[in-house]
């Protein structure tokens, strides 16, 4: 119900905007669009208030009152409640600057007004102004098949709410700075590799995968992913009918050939050998392919290159690596 009659002051808002707009146009019968920055347009919605407050204990006012376009993910009230008691903090003043920051920015998308219509129906991932390793930016996973949801926790309240500036969608939840994990476990097609992962950790594995991978203190890795068909045809390759067919020492060699311990970004990929935590393997940077010891080839999947982590950075290949089968 809070979040209903949020909704409602802020179409109420939106519509006497767009009276005041028109009225001002009543001469030569043009409209000239939106009148309000994405800050003013916030601050003129109560609900949006903390979300103000943070972008002003933050200083990044100059940011959003910018020019140039931008699509800005905005928390409600509510979820930026939620947010600081999950966090452990009181209150928005306990928050370390540096780390408000980077999440308030975690919430921008420089370069484009991306509308709803063009997420209904569709998955992939944009890049924040959030900053990970190396001075990457962070990605966000957004998934757009029933509702729209942002690294598989934030819908969307409101959508397509015109700035001068940008566009703005009303949100319910904070989006905290994303994992590896984040990744995985948000991506539908990379739900057999989380399975994966806890049937290793189900063992004795090198290191425990799932709780790494969620770390945002650990690494930074880069993580070669294998897509949901990829495992499928490893298990046909195997021959076995299923994953618990496989010693979890075996899944975790495995594992080990898919992560290096470092952030590799898809640029910085060179021809030669690659040093996974596994042991080496072969990479081909012009053709995007990766070469285990068996001869087997995996192909980097060129439009899912580049996720972002706070602790690393994943890319989606084709085909599971696996450990030198004659040794």
């Amino acid at each position: 119900m809070k979040r209903l009659r949020a909704i409602q002051k802020l179409v109420i808002v939106l519509i006497t905007t767009s009276l005041v707009v028109s009225c001002s146009n009543d001469d030569d019968n043009t409209v000239t669009g939106p009148t309000l920055n994405i800050v003013e347009t916030a601050q003129s919605v109560n609900d949006l208030s903390i979300l103000v407050d943070a972008v002003v204990q933050a200083g990044l006012v100059n940011a959003l009152t910018a020019s140039g376009d931008k699509t800005v993910l905005a928390p409600t009230n509510e979820a930026f409640t939620d947010f600081l008691a999950e966090k452990g903090f009181s209150s928005l003043a306990e928050v370390p600057n540096d780390v408000l920051t980077q999440i308030l920015l975690n919430h921008v998308i420089a370069g484009a007004n991306i509308s709803s219509s063009a997420l209904i129906g569709n998955t992939g991932y944009a890049n924040t102004m959030a900053s990970g390793p190396n001075g990457t930016n962070l990605s966000l996973f957004y998934d757009g098949t029933s509702g729209v949801m942002f690294n598989g926790t934030a819908k969307v309240a409101m959508p397509d709410v015109l700035t001068t500036n940008g566009v703005v969608h009303v949100i319910d939840k904070v989006i905290d700075l994303p994992t590896i994990g984040t990744f995985a476990t948000t991506n539908p097609n990379l739900s057999v590799l989380v399975d994966v992962l806890a049937y290793a950790d189900s063992g004795t594995p090198t290191v425990s995968y799932i709780s790494t991978v969620s770390d945002a203190m650990a690494g930074p890795f880069t993580v070669f992913a294998p897509t949901n068909d990829a495992f499928v045809a490893l298990l046909a390759e195997l021959k076995v009918s299923a994953l618990s067919e496989v010693e979890t020492s075996t899944v975790d060699a495995v594992l080990l050939h898919h992560i290096v311990n470092a952030n590799v970004q898809s640029n910085q990929l060179t021809s030669g050998e690659v040093g996974t935590l596994g042991g080496p393997i072969t990479a081909d940077a012009t053709a995007f392919t990766l070469t285990d010891a068996n001869g087997r080839m995996s192909n980097i999947v060129t439009t899912l290159v580049d996720i972002q982590g706070i602790n690393g950075v994943v890319h989606v290949i084709d085909r599971v690596i696996l450990p030198d089968l004659e040794q």
